[in-house]
């Protein structure tokens, strides 16, 4: 036999390998909702857009309904410079006033949602956009933070502007979409009750909505490869025990600390593993749910993966 026979051969025992292997996970998450989060750098790379639509649609097929909720804080940063409208961040929180809210909605409801949309249907899928306005899907309440000021020790209330945070997820609208072959894209954008705009962190967005819907997978896919120890290397599963105590003894740092507390609120919530994951790998997702390794960090509401 040449050895191009046996290279092809070889091909082919692989990818009939890797079917096997997907299909207890198949089975086993028929039926159940997936929340993905998207963002990072990998939205600006159109052959990773298309990628990861493709898995989206890959997931609906098999009988398994994703949630995409996607950020954009790169391309909310570049029309803000484009308009000459200054940006301020605190805490890793964008200052929004008024004329930046407005741009926000422009940016994460328009162009940001719609080309997610077309990509989802370009890889054959039949997606609908949404921002938490459609539908009153995300009530929004104003985010209050506090910092001490160093001259006067007094706690003082710091004004992020319109800046919101999920106070409550009206599912229905999810449901329905559930039970059709619609995929939901969601921008995190809230409603306040007084109708006022609100710009809220994608990962919080997500995070919430896995727990309003009862999802089996919070996927949180973002520029980084998961949660790290001390030594640098990717710590495959967690406990919610074991994230709090990396938390604690500081092995969880900086920018991962926020991203692993979503995680533990939605595990808590009742979502059965949230993950933190690089969604500049091709096809993170599917790695994650159909491979017994998984992809990035898992972090568990009971015992480990």
């Amino acid at each position: 036999m040449a050895a191009s026979e046996q290279s092809a051969i070889d091909g082919v025992l692989a990818k009939a390998g890797v079917l096997s292997e997907a299909l207890p996970f198949l089975r086993r998450y028929s039926g159940k909702i997936f929340v993905v989060k998207y963002g990072g750098h990998a939205m600006g790379n159109e052959e990773l857009v298309l990628s990861f639509a493709g898995d989206i649609v890959l997931l609906k097929q098999v009988g398994i309904n994703p949630i995409v909720v996607h950020g954009g804080g790169p391309q909310i940063g570049a029309m803000l410079e484009r308009l000459q409208i200054k940006s301020e961040f605190v805490d890793g929180l964008r200052v929004t006033g008024k004329a930046t809210v407005d741009v926000v909605e422009m940016v994460l409801s328009g162009s940001i949602n719609k080309s997610l949309v077309t990509a989802v249907n370009r890889m054959g899928g039949l997606a609908v956009g949404l921002s938490g306005k459609d539908g009153n899907l995300i009530q929004a309440r104003k985010l209050a933070r506090t910092f001490r000021d160093d001259d006067s020790n007094i706690e003082r209330v710091l004004d992020l502007g319109f800046v919101g945070e999920p106070e409550t997820i009206d599912p229905r609208i999810l449901s329905i979409l559930a039970a059709s072959e619609i995929i939901p894209v969601i921008a995190p954008i809230g409603v306040g009750e007084n109708g006022e705009t609100y710009n809220i962190n994608a990962d919080t967005v997500a995070g919430a909505i896995a727990a309003s819907v009862g999802a089996t997978r919070l996927v949180m896919l973002t520029d980084v490869s998961g949660v790290k120890d001390k030594a640098d290397k990717v710590i495959p599963d967690m406990t919610a025990a074991q994230a709090r105590a990396a938390i604690e003894d500081g092995t969880v740092h900086g920018g991962m600390i926020p991203k692993v507390e979503t995680c533990l609120k939605a595990v808590e919530a009742g979502v059965e593993a949230a993950v933190i994951s690089d969604g500049r790998t091709e096809h993170a997702v599917l790695l994650e749910l159909f491979t017994e390794r998984g992809f990035g960090t898992a972090i568990w509401k009971g015992d480990a993966r």
